[in-house]
């Protein structure tokens, strides 16, 4: 059975996640859902537990076994990191090298564990110079990135930021495992 890591970031589209961390499960994945503080805002841990029978991680300094570093040994046991819905935030955690939560603190510590992006915003953040100098700096460095969708955002306005669908993010992680025969 393949490990991948949800990241569930700050985000409208946080709600999507659920159906993903569900679908995945069901493909017989073990997911293990790691939250940010701004997620919990917007669904509930109690959501993803009870999708994929796994504890769901939001305290990098929640240590439940004393002889086991969590951030440490969820990259290790990890196959795939996957962060949907993706802020404008957290990619620019990661292209900076700042690890300052449970989420980007076990990215940090993936050193040889592909990691697929789902940027999730509004598209004025989307398109600010700032952001895209970020993926570009990710995907130079190796990470993949899912494109968001045009629609209408949240806010009302109509442009590229959505989440892409989550038939299309199931695909991409399925064909990368059928792809790299892992």
């Amino acid at each position: 059975m393949k490990n991948i890591i949800l990241g569930v970031t700050g985000s409208i589209a946080a709600y999507k996640a659920a159906d993903i961390s569900n679908i995945l499960t069901k493909n017989r994945y073990n997911v293990d859902v790691i939250m940010t503080k701004s997620a919990r805002e917007f669904i509930t841990p109690l959501t993803f537990q009870s999708l994929t029978k796994n504890k769901v991680y939001i305290d990098m300094f929640e240590e439940i076994t004393p002889s086991e570093i969590k951030h440490i040994s969820l990259a290790k046991k990890a196959d795939l990191c996957l962060i949907a819905p993706a802020s404008a935030n957290i990619i620019g955690k990661l292209a900076n090298g700042i690890a300052d939560d449970m989420l980007s603190t076990v990215v940090m510590a993936m050193n040889k564990v592909p990691v697929f992006i789902c940027p999730a915003m509004n598209t004025n953040m989307y398109i600010n110079p700032i952001v895209q100098r970020n993926i570009k700096t990710l995907s130079d460095l190796g990470y993949n990135f899912v494109e968001p969708k045009e629609s209408v955002l949240a806010c009302g306005d109509l442009g590229k930021g959505a989440l892409a669908d989550v038939d299309v993010i199931i695909k991409t992680i399925e064909n990368h495992f059928i792809n790299t025969n892992a």
